[in-house]
């Protein structure tokens, strides 16, 4: 069953199938540059789905429709393109490579069942794509290598599939072979090395198939001899290696079979030469995306239980099965309003259904936990952009729905009569701060009502409100991301700057001082009158306040001592030399004066904060500021350049050790002062071209150098 697209740009049908079987779910990955989005849109072009690749409208591609992607002359976000071919649904699931926009990937990876790795011909890998390898192949997902740009006048085959086999391990083989054309520079065709053909692309697609010629042999035998005996390693058939080793041809439906099986089960990950420019190896591919690449049946669905937490069976992708999608990206369209990608696990998802959207919530990040039954209305296939409504959309399919009010990236989308929750996917902590102000208080409502909508749809992006600096912060993955996410505020019409993030300090005592409070004040026949005398001692790090009563003879009443405490509290809020907070501080009252009269609650707490401020002013208070203790991934070959720019941030190494989710990679334990941290995320992937990561956690606060004191005394006093 299939609806016709009026889409401009969209010459195909949009694919619906009913059973999982004719599904597949395929995420491409690769770092920016190799041409993962051309790749997609050659494939759409290939089968039919779209009239041609490239700009459609507004500088936009089919796949590309974030204008953001424009600007920054790279795929930004998450993309979900479906094709047919074959009778089968290929739903390609286009990620973005850039560091910045990992969310979008690990949206990605959730919602396929396979992957695709991209590799230039031309400029090889960088050590991302060789960890994400790595994290596949921990949870035995099925990949495949499409090795790209061979119309390059770098490009080298054999050096892109060599770089492929030391970096990505063992059983990464080609199925064809690249042929030149009679220049010897242009690739016109392939060598199949299972089937002994030739496919000749000089017309075009279809390719057209004929026996080598002569001088092919040499190189189709020594590559189809290490192919084969890659295939009959994996087979299931134990009798295959003794037939082969004893000379016995093998029937090309035989290994085509075996092949076919050990991809599915992630033990051989075959490498297809393509050119999306020329055609080149585009049917090839798509041969192996759909019969190679698992179907939904074949792929472990993620854990439910209830939303109270309570256990459930494990999914089946059944489509007669109890409702469980999840919710695997939104965003919001000037047009239509809220959009989200959906991946559906279980049962079936019908238009004017209602169904329960539920939650995990990350408060820290601006997602609390929520529970909502909702009507769904319509239901699309999704291509980029555009979206084609279906009828439905079974187990194993991906989807979009639109107009779901509280549905957000990760959520769960369930029966209502039985709700679940699924499993949530990890997703990393954003770390670089970005203050941002809106120009004018009429900008400061629609800068809300877009940062709402922004951080539903992004689990990457965290907003903080921080009470101690009145800052409206960003918290985001680089500056790439930064620069999106403003983007995508000022498109909706939001006046805004940015300013530099101020961290929260604190202020203390570092010797102990006496101080003197006195309020009289004559008003309109009514006075104010107290006189209170302190003293304030430093307090170890972490000692909170405390404040002591040694007042005798009655010189402060009883009913006055705790006015003086609250002044004092209050002004210990308000703080001392550069607006923070005063903290580990003990303050004791021990003389004073008070009016039979005039004396008041309010008066003694003027007092008491005057006390304070005189105190300060004879001793020696200065600045805390917060250290963090910092846990950093990275390869071993950076551990000593870390270490060195840890020592110029004032950091202290706590150790090292192997990382035990990684071979190669080493864990470096630090403390190191906040402040230092505001752009560490940006420099650390500098140093590790990409590769290194950082958690964070407060430890405490620390004595400030007097020379960044100062320098924070003066910025206090500026504004």
């Amino acid at each position: 069953m299939a609806q016709k697209s009026q889409e401009k740009g969209v010459t195909g049908v949009a694919p619906v199938v009913t059973e999982p079987g004719r599904v597949r779910n395929v995420v491409l990955v690769g770092h920016s540059g190799v041409g993962k989005t051309t790749l997609v849109e050659a494939l759409l072009t290939a089968s039919g789905t779209i009239g041609r690749a490239g700009t459609v409208t507004d500088g936009t591609t089919v796949c590309d429709h974030d204008p953001a992607a424009v600007r920054q002359q790279r795929s930004v976000s998450l993309a979900c393109a479906p094709l047919l071919h074959d009778g089968i649904k290929v739903n390609l699931l286009d990620t973005p490579g850039y560091a910045d926009f990992v969310g979008e990937l690990r949206a990605g990876l959730r919602a396929a069942d396979a992957a695709l790795f991209v590799v230039s011909a031309a400029d090889g890998m960088d050590a991302a794509t060789a960890a994400l390898w790595e994290e596949c192949a921990a949870v035995d997902m099925p990949r495949a290598v499409a090795v790209s740009r061979l119309d390059h006048p770098r490009a080298d085959f054999d050096e892109a599939v060599a770089l492929c086999q030391r970096v990505f391990g063992d059983n990464v083989l080609p199925l064809y072979l690249p042929m030149l054309g009679d220049d010897g520079v242009s690739t016109v065709g392939l060598l199949g090395l299972i089937t002994r053909r030739v496919f000749d692309y000089s017309n075009g697609l279809p390719a057209d198939v004929r026996e080598p010629d002569p001088e092919h042999l040499p190189a189709i035998a020594e590559s189809r001899n290490e192919l084969i005996e890659g295939i009959i390693a994996e087979s299931e058939d134990e009798s295959l290696m003794d037939r082969y080793l004893g000379g016995e041809e093998i029937g090309t439906d035989v290994l085509i079979d075996d092949l076919e099986k050990a991809v599915a089960r992630g033990h051989f990950y075959p490498v297809v030469p393509v050119c999306a420019e020329t055609g080149v190896g585009l049917d090839a591919l798509l041969e192996v995306l759909t019969a190679a690449f698992p179907s939904p049946l074949e792929h472990e669905l993620p854990a439910v239980s209830g939303v109270d937490g309570s256990p459930r069976p494990p999914l089946t992708c059944d489509p007669a099965g109890p409702l469980v999608a999840e919710v695997v990206k939104t965003t919001i369209d000037r047009h239509v309003g809220r959009v989200s990608l959906v991946r559906v696990f279980s049962g079936t998802l019908s238009p004017e259904q209602t169904v329960h959207v539920s939650g995990h919530g990350m408060a820290e990040r601006g997602h609390p936990d929520h529970d909502a039954d909702e009507r769904v209305g319509h239901i699309y296939t999704p291509l980029g952009a555009t979206l084609r409504e279906v009828s439905s959309c079974v187990a194993g399919d991906i989807c979009a729905i639109t107009k779901s009010g509280s549905a957000e990236t990760g959520d769960t989308i369930s029966a209502k009569d039985e709700p679940l929750l699924i499993a949530p996917w990890e997703m990393p902590e954003p770390l670089l701060p970005v203050a941002i102000v809106a120009k004018s208080r009429s900008d400061e409502d629609a800068l809300a009502r877009n940062l709402a909508r922004l951080v539903a749809g992004d689990p990457t992006l965290r907003l903080e409100r921080n009470a101690e600096t009145h800052q409206l912060v960003l918290w985001c993955m680089g500056e790439a991301h930064a620069d999106v996410v403003l983007d995508r505020l000022r498109a909706g019409g939001v006046e805004l700057e940015t300013e530099p993030v101020r961290v929260a300090l604190r202020e203390t005592f570092t010797s102990g001082a006496k101080g003197h409070g006195r309020h009289v004040k004559q008003s309109g026949g009514h006075g104010q009158y107290a006189v209170c005398d302190i003293e304030v001692e430093p307090l170890p790090r972490g000692g909170g306040f405390e404040f002591v009563d040694r007042v005798v003879g009655g010189a402060v009443p009883h009913n006055y001592i705790p006015s003086v405490e609250k002044g004092v509290r209050a002004q210990m809020e308000r703080g001392l030399v550069a607006g923070y907070p005063v903290v580990d501080l003990r303050v004791t009252l021990y003389d004073g004066k008070a009016h039979s009269v005039d004396s008041s609650d309010a008066a003694f707490q003027t007092a008491g904060a005057l006390a304070l401020r005189d105190a300060a002013e004879k001793g020696q208070p200065t600045l805390l500021e917060p250290v963090d203790e910092v846990t950093i991934r990275v390869p071993d070959s950076a551990v000593g350049a870390v270490m060195g720019d840890l020592s110029g941030r004032r950091g202290r190494v706590l150790g090292t050790e192997p990382d035990p989710d990684g071979e190669g990679r080493t864990l470096v334990r630090a403390e190191v002062p906040a402040t230092e941290l505001l752009r560490y995320a940006v420099e650390l992937r500098s140093m590790t071209a990409g590769t290194g990561t950082f958690r964070r956690t407060f430890v405490r606060y620390d004595p400030m150098p007097p020379h960044l004191a100062d320098q924070a005394r003066k910025e206090h006093t500026a504004t």
